[in-house]
């Protein structure tokens, strides 16, 4: 599902690396692990909790990930069978290093995710497990859950289980990477299926009625001046195509567990219509309209990646994918079972060395499968999961604007008292709301005017220290 990146590439960053260092203090972003808890993670890294003894280790699986990533959570094989395909995508399994009740458990539950910041990542378990010892680097034999999902000749699951194995990852390749070997015809067999049945699923997921784009990622870039410039990086084809793995594993994995009615859904309402009316008017204001009558995620889909106010309305995009919650059930299914950018049921399974209740889906989902109780550790946490997740993804929403706030301010300051282009998207009881043309930045105004104008915005404050900027519409 959409995530939002900001990533910092300044040579000379200090003003900001500065006030992103205050703003997590701010937000009490938690810091340095306690020691008992660095203490158990050693001890585990060393001597697993559990070895699967079903071996699957001859499989040649891959990861893809960003360049540098450590915590690998994922890893696939894709190969063809008879008509269609066989997608086995292994996921870290953290029951092999973190113990029911124990230390890095009970951080964990009060983290509830990793933290991005556009300098650094404050993690969900420490770097010994996470970017360790359950991590799936290439190489390593790990323990994984592995799920093995039977798909037809369009793409469409046609059965769907999961079981522990141990497994080792053989390749490790970024998304730059997977694209130039498809580019470039140098491509193997599983990478070119990625590719192939990706594709499938996005035809699928518009056939829905869905809408999952990976989300562009911003980055700060300094001019040999000084001067801050922000910009979005497109996001290549693999991303969305390894996405889509992703997604028809949590697919799967909701279906399982309203069969079995036990677990946790990830479930989204249809955006109100508000946030619809001033997405429209972004688009607009960044020369891309809306058509009436046109589904949001074909709306979506048809926009180009390399023109950069389209990023920057796939980025604002985000509007639309609000309201979105976690809806655990034990028993009586739940009414709200859908999620509205994914058009179907769903459930997070894929990231649990960065994301708390993934752990908890993956635990029902392999005790269903097996045809066994599910683990009480598991089934006791489902009541309490959104709380701590809501509560944690408020942190990490919070970390993200006001970092982004600042970077904008940074972007501007220059530019104090010079006026700027913009469509007021939204008018509320604490003013108006811009979308400026370029840089492609939404900001707060003063002064008259209607959502939908066209106006003229004159900057009249860009403070990096209070990750704040002001403008005054002008006429």
């Amino acid at each position: 599902m959409p995530q939002t990146t900001l990533r910092l590439q300044a040579t000379d960053p200090g003003i900001l690396t500065a006030r992103f260092e205050e703003i997590r203090s701010q937000l009490k972003v938690p810091e340095q692990f306690p020691a008992a808890v660095l203490a158990e993670a050693e001890r585990v890294a060393e001597a697993p909790l559990e070895v699967p003894e079903r071996d699957e280790t001859d499989v040649p699986y891959l990861t893809v990930d960003p360049p540098g990533s450590m915590d690998l959570d994922q890893a696939l094989h894709l190969s063809r069978q008879g008509s269609g395909y066989l997608v086995r995508y292994a996921i870290a399994y953290l029951p092999a290093v973190v113990a029911p009740g124990g230390a890095v458990d009970g951080e964990a539950r009060h983290r509830g995710q990793t933290i991005y910041s556009p300098d650094e990542r404050t993690p969900l378990h420490p770097p010994v497990v996470s970017e360790g010892a359950a991590s799936l680097l290439p190489g390593q034999v790990r323990a994984a859950y592995v799920w093995s999902l039977v798909l037809d000749a369009d793409g469409r699951t046609t059965s769907a289980e999961v079981h522990v194995a141990r497994v080792r990852s053989v390749n490790r390749y970024s998304y730059d990477e997977v694209q130039r070997s498809l580019d470039d015809g140098s491509a193997d067999e599983r990478v070119m299926l990625l590719k192939e049945i990706g594709s499938k699923r996005v035809e699928l997921e518009a056939e829905r009625g869905g809408a999952s784009l990976p989300m562009p990622e911003q980055e700060v870039t300094q001019d040999d001046g000084g001067g801050y410039h922000l910009r979005f990086r497109p996001p290549v084809p693999a991303e969305e195509w390894n996405a889509q793995i992703s997604l028809m594993t949590g697919m799967a994995a909701a279906d399982l567990m309203i069969g079995a009615r036990v677990g946790v859904l990830r479930t989204m309402p249809a955006a109100p219509d508000g946030a619809v009316r001033r997405f429209r008017r972004q688009a607009r204001a960044l020369g891309a309209p809306w058509p009436e009558g046109q589904r949001y995620g074909d709306f979506l889909r048809g926009l180009d990646r390399t023109n950069p106010r389209h990023l920057a309305l796939i980025y604002a995009a985000t509007t639309l994918f609000r309201g979105a919650a976690y809806t655990p059930f034990d028993g009586a299914l739940p009414e709200q079972r859908i999620h509205a950018a994914v058009a179907a049921p769903y459930a997070h399974v894929t990231a649990p060395l960065r994301r708390l209740v993934d752990r908890f889906g993956l635990a029902v989902c392999e005790a269903v499968c097996r045809g066994a109780d599910v683990p009480s550790w598991a089934r006791e946490a489902l009541p309490g999961l959104p709380a701590v997740m809501r509560s944690s993804d408020g942190l990490a929403s919070n970390v993200e604007r006001s970092c982004t706030d600042a970077t904008e301010a940074a972007v501007l300051a220059p530019h104090l008292g010079a006026d700027f282009a913009a469509v007021m998207v939204e008018r509320t009881d604490k003013g108006a709301v811009l979308q400026l043309l370029d840089p492609a930045v939404v900001a707060r105004a003063e002064g008259p005017g209607e959502a939908g104008d066209d106006v003229t915005a004159r900057l009249t404050k860009a403070d990096v220290a209070t990750s704040s900027v002001a403008f005054q519409i002008q006429g």
